[in-house]
């Protein structure tokens, strides 16, 4: 079975609104063996989310929309859904009362309007909707199918897992889909793309890569019937895939690189503190935005002036002289302060020039130094990431100030 995507909304044509649903679709529909041929998107405009739907079911079984369902004269998408099927609509009625017992529950009235979002082509399955007002529903299409969800992210997820994937499955019984992603750090595309050829032939699994800044992902798909244990299989081939990449996968599914050392940092029964100049407390956001991540991670400390390293961390006002703040040896020094003042057993630093501006001959913009401190010993690099974007810069210093503590608690010493 193969699935078109539509997204609907003067917003996602706009660029105002990222379209992140059709990705979350396409997801969830491949473990049931869906297989998404394509993606659409239209505006607010009848003739053009028709025609939309029409190209949609050109390509595929079933054409699967989000948006447009709610009760403002911009929301469109039910009304275009019966005149490609030449139904007219009808008012179900358990979606209205359950319309209007939502908005009695807080103590409002639903408005006329609302009425709306009960209509439905004639002959369509319902797909109730039980944290939000706008239902989804499917239609049949001259022997095709088409399923409209809600817009709002929250919604459209309880729906398409708990209708839509079950809806599919029972339509596609013979044919079933399993990934596993390899996030991986460290190397560039074609790099990775080189080493992994030969690991997998295409009989066997499909690779695909994405970049995601600041990391890349490879993703091993195999298929089957029902009855396939699709696991084992991706259990043999992620062996391989492993064996290729080495300490490049940090992860196995989308977790971030803050998690794997977080992870770490538990099972070795370690703690961390961190010191940030450049990288502005961008490190310790990303740790913290781990739940549970207050059982190792001790300090953190954005020291952007020299003033500042030198009363909090304790640099050395004649480093700093000699030196400059953008060096190893302040790094290192803030290092050790941060691991100090905090107790921790790990002190991790950054510094360096995010730009655009404050570059030199000797530290061009993208000159960053970062260090690690730990008992007795203290690492250091100085990196030359190049004059791109501050944020750009920022990002890549703390993925990699974040892979070093990896790499130092897996024993790998590879810079």
């Amino acid at each position: 079975m193969k699935a078109a995507l539509l997204a609907i909304g003067d917003e996602i044509t706009g660029g105002i609104t990222t379209d992140t649903n059709s990705a979350f679709v396409a997801e969830q529909i491949r473990a049931v063996g869906v297989e998404p041929v394509a993606f659409f998107a239209a505006p607010d405009d009848p003739d053009a989310i028709l025609r939309a739907f029409q190209r949609a079911l050109e390509e595929a079984d079933v054409a699967i929309s989000t948006g447009g369902l709610g009760p403002t004269a911009d929301d469109l998408t039910t009304a275009c859904v019966a005149r490609l099927a030449s139904l007219p609509l009808h008012e179900d009625e358990p979606s209205l009362r359950a319309i209007e017992t939502r908005f009695r529950e807080r103590g409002l009235e639903p408005t006329a309007n609302n009425r709306k979002q009960a209509l439905f082509p004639e002959g369509s399955t319902v797909l109730p909707n039980p944290i939000g007002t706008a239902p989804g529903f499917v239609t049949p299409v001259d022997g095709k199918h088409v399923i409209c969800l809600p817009g709002v992210p929250r919604e459209m997820r309880l729906l398409v897992k708990e209708s839509v994937v079950p809806w599919l499955a029972s339509r596609n019984p013979e044919e079933r889909f399993a990934s596993r992603i390899f996030s991986v750090f460290g190397l560039a595309e074609a790099a990775l793309d080189e080493l992994l050829v030969g690991v997998v032939s295409p009989d066997e699994a499909r690779l695909a890569f994405r970049a995601a800044f600041p990391r890349l992902q490879t993703r091993v798909t195999v298929r089957g019937a029902p009855g396939d244990d699709l696991e084992a299989r991706l259990d043999a081939l992620e062996e391989r895939v492993r064996e290729r990449l080495g300490h490049h996968v940090y992860a196995t599914g989308d977790a971030g690189m803050e998690d794997t050392v977080g992870k770490l940092l538990r099972e070795h029964g370690q703690t961390l503190a961190v010191a940030e100049s450049c990288t502005g407390g961008l490190i310790g956001h990303r740790i913290t935005d781990v739940p549970g991540s207050s059982t190792y991670f001790l300090l953190g400390v954005v020291s952007y002036s020299n003033e500042a390293k030198q009363q909090l961390l304790g640099v050395s006002p004649q480093t700093l002289a000699a030196h400059g703040a953008v060096s190893t040896q302040t790094a290192e020094e803030m290092a050790a302060g941060v691991r100090r003042v905090s107790g921790a057993a790990l002190g991790l630093a950054t510094t360096g020039i995010a730009g655009p501006g404050g570059g030199t001959a000797e530290k061009p913009v993208g000159t960053v130094c970062i260090a690690l401190a730990w008992e007795g010993e203290v690492w250091s690099h100085r990196y030359e990431l190049g004059a791109r974007s501050r944020d750009w810069v920022k990002g890549m210093t703390a993925q990699l100030a974040l892979d070093r503590v990896r790499r130092h608690l897996l024993q790998t010493s590879t810079v």
